[in-house]
């Protein structure tokens, strides 16, 4: 697949593990159209995830967000706190993040550098040796860890999510 085309469904990752906004329901269709071709297991997850989208008004979908990602320690949206926990590891984890950021001109805007979504948008922004390592050694091992810690919680509307953020890392990345 095209490197062009890895780097929008970074783009689709991260709107989607953000704080949903009223384009959430366009954003699951264009993430779904994208993910067909090379992707059609982790379409089909997606799938679920736009019916219950679909299915729900903005303030039911930013609740369900907030205890899934913010809440809940076993999903937590910052890829730091899910490696390290709060210590020391997590803090330098955060300054090299900035450090990178930096010198390939990233903005996190208001976010923590180790926020999942702003992961997903600097990946897509560059096609660095460093993108590809965070990409390997630490968002697949943190959807890993997700998928894993909330495999209990099948019914929660966002496992679709994470578990097609797991299939496609892991298909992009099988092999290397």
């Amino acid at each position: 697949m095209a490197n062009s085309e890895n780097q929008q469904i970074y783009i689709y990752f991260s709107q989607l593990l953000d704080y949903p906004t009223a384009d959430l329901g366009q954003q699951a269709k264009a993430s779904i159209d994208l993910l067909q071709t090379n992707h059609p297991e982790a379409a089909q997850q997606m799938s679920k995830f736009l019916a219950f989208v679909e299915s729900r008004e903005l303030g039911y979908l930013e609740e369900v967000y907030t205890g899934t990602f913010d809440v809940n320690p076993a999903c937590h949206i910052f890829a730091g706190h899910l490696l390290f926990g709060e210590s020391f590891k997590r803090g330098a984890f955060m300054a090299g993040l900035e450090q990178e950021y930096k010198e390939h001109g990233f903005d996190t805007k208001i976010e923590l550098s180790d926020h999942v979504p702003v992961l997903f948008r600097f990946v897509s922004s560059t096609d660095s040796d460093f993108a590809n390592e965070l990409l390997k050694e630490c968002l697949i091992p943190v959807f890993d860890k997700m998928n894993t810690n909330f495999e209990d919680d099948s019914l929660n509307p966002y496992m679709p999510v994470l578990r097609t953020v797991s299939l496609v890392l892991n298909n992009i990345f099988k092999g290397s």
